[in-house]
């Protein structure tokens, strides 16, 4: 056995801390943070390995300190020397003498009231002196040739632009955690980023995430905050139909730390349960400000995991707030879906133009009542000579409309075209109608029990044994989901009682329907909640309007109205938009007439 050399335990310590450039970006920049700074200035070369220059303007550091800041496990962030109070980003000590183990490190540093700054130059683990030095007050560290000293971490990096893409990740993330600080980058094969300083305040948060998400993010996001036990939440999410195909637009935030936590993801991601498809992710920005005392920062060595003293809390405050915003945001739907559309009229669209079939130059008789929509909203949206979809007369031209319009026309007994004040709103019929369902069926649900219909005549429903099984084996959970069924015999069921909700639907294909996902869910894959919650989404496709039914217009207009009073209903239960709308402006200037 014998003793380590001093250099060597540097370069190893440096393997937790030094994992690429952009790991060292992120410590200097957290340095400068914690150092006040109000303007950081960050340039990469060769994607970091040649060079990273971070100069900021906080409170700077004197001789001696900058003498101490190159040591092991030294650090001016723990004053008390308590790990259970930190209250600054960086604190573990290591960073900076990590970094001089493996490559060239200069710091040039100067206090305000200083006359002059001192500088200190780190090669490969070994402390030159300090020296004076000609400095603007704060702190400039130019750190060469990264890894030249461990040249098999070479290696492992990925293309400059990869590794360069990497830094511009991690300055994006501490600049939305800290919005009132100016925050610029620059380097080879990347856009410039130059980041204004933006007010304190919720309007400066969304001020800077409307910068680095897109400007999009400000008008298609619903405000959320909460408060609950010693955490307070607030931020934005992005509504459901804004979605992305990555998670790297999920932006989480502690005590003004980035954080990629699997706890906080994983809220996030069943806060969007119901509401995305299964292969997007939402966008949002949200700051989760605690006690340091019931959070531990130190259980990751580049600091992007965080841990709760009550995880359970934090997960159930973070779901609520965010379904809580999603449902205040009422029938809102992505203003995006409106450029889509316009984008499939312009030449080289995603389809070509097609014909449209207008269910109003045919003559049908009006069809049934939808099942389970409000009478009062039908009743009062009744046509007077109660005519086919599309065959309303000059006094329906004036019927007031809500949000999304009056109902004009229906094409190909699919989609309903709506008049707005300010342009038109095409709604998918069975999506927006599969939304209304699900979304009756969990008020009731929460409200103790989902109200049923029994059948005049019990059907009988012949399964597979396996299936058949699954299905008594859950006939209490569906029982308070309004299904009632018994065994019937081998491999089949009786099926006494059908939700009401759903209206006419045919047992078969719903019970059928149900025992797949049964199969697919496991009895004990998933909690109660989330469980009882897929079933009902099941049972709603079956007992919403399909495509290819013909609509009156009263229908149409009940069924809009019920959307604008419906929390969630610019979505279907997969995450497909129920609606698009196009504004006025937008369609004169396809005509030329702007």
């Amino acid at each position: 056995m014998r003793r380590l050399d001093p250099v060597l335990v540097d370069r190893i310590a440096a393997g937790e801390v030094v994992e690429r450039p952009a790991a060292v970006v992120k410590e200097l920049v957290e340095n400068a943070l914690d150092a006040g700074a109000r303007a950081i200035d960050v340039t990469v070369e060769a994607g970091g390995r040649r060079l990273i220059r971070v100069v900021d303007d906080g409170h700077g550091m004197s001789g001696a300190d900058l003498d101490l800041a190159v040591e092991r496990h030294a650090s001016s962030k723990i004053p008390d020397g308590d790990l259970a109070n930190i209250r600054t980003l960086g604190f573990r000590g290591e960073a900076l003498p990590s970094i001089g183990a493996v490559a060239h490190l200069l710091i040039v540093s100067r206090q305000k009231h200083a006359a002059a700054g001192a500088e200190i130059v780190v090669e490969a683990g070994r402390k030159g002196p300090v020296r004076p030095a000609a400095a603007a007050p704060g702190t400039r560290i130019e750190v060469l040739d990264l890894f030249a000293a461990t040249p098999a971490r070479l290696k492992f990096l990925k293309s400059d632009r990869a590794e360069a893409l990497a830094v511009a990740d991690v300055v994006r993330r501490l600049a939305l955690a800290h919005p009132a600080v100016r925050l610029a980058l620059k380097g080879d094969g990347l856009a410039p980023l130059a980041l204004p300083p933006e007010a304190e305040g919720e309007d400066g948060f969304l001020a800077r995430a409307a910068r680095l998400l897109g400007a999009d993010f400000a008008v298609n996001s619903a405000p959320v905050r909460a408060e609950r036990e010693g955490f307070a939440l607030s931020g934005f999410a992005g509504l459901p139909t804004f979605h992305r195909g990555a998670s790297t637009h999920v932006h989480l935030v502690v005590n003004g730390r980035p954080v990629r936590d699997k706890l906080l993801l994983g809220a996030v991601r069943g806060a969007y349960a119901d509401t995305l498809p299964a292969d997007r992710h939402p966008v949002l920005a949200l700051r989760l400000a605690c006690d340091p005392a019931i959070v531990d920062v130190n259980v990751h060595p580049a600091k992007t995991e965080v841990r709760f003293r009550d995880p359970g809390h934090v997960r159930a405050l973070v779901v609520s707030a965010i379904r809580d915003a999603l449902a205040a945001a009422g029938h809102r739907a992505a203003t995006t879906g409106g450029a889509r559309t316009f984008a499939t009229f312009r030449p080289g669209g995603a389809a070509p133009p097609r014909p449209l079939a207008l269910s109003a130059d045919r003559v049908a008789a009006p069809s049934p009542r939808f099942p389970g929509f409000a009478e009062e909203a039908q009743a009062r949206f009744e046509a007077p000579d109660g005519g086919p979809s599309g065959s309303a007369g000059a006094d329906d031209a004036h019927e007031p409309g809500g949000a999304l319009g009056t109902a004009r026309a229906q094409l190909h007994e699919t989609y309903i075209v709506a008049q707005t004040a300010d342009g038109i709103v095409l709604v998918d019929q069975h999506a927006a109608h599969e939304r209304l369902v699900y979304e009756r069926l969990k008020r009731q649900r929460r409200e103790g029990r989902v109200a049923a219909q029994p059948l005049l005549v019990p059907e009988v429903v012949e399964l597979g044994a396996d299936d058949a099984a699954r299905l008594v084996e859950a006939a209490g959970e569906l029982a308070e989901l309004g299904l009632a069924l018994e065994p019937f015999g081998p491999g089949a069921v009786l099926v006494r009682e059908m939700p009401a909700a759903l209206g006419p639907t045919g047992a078969r294909a719903l019970v059928a329907d149900l025992a797949d996902a049964l199969a697919e869910g496991g009895s004990g894959s998933q909690p109660l909640e989330a469980r009882l919650d897929a079933i009902l989404s099941r049972m709603s496709c079956h007992g919403s309007v399909r495509a290819g039914r013909r609509l009156t217009a009263p229908e149409m207009n009940a069924l809009l109205r019920e959307m604008e009073a419906t929390p969630l209903s610019g979505q279907c239960n997969h995450g497909r938009p129920t609606y698009v709308e196009l504004k006025l402006s937008d369609i004169e200037r396809l005509f030329g007439r702007r």
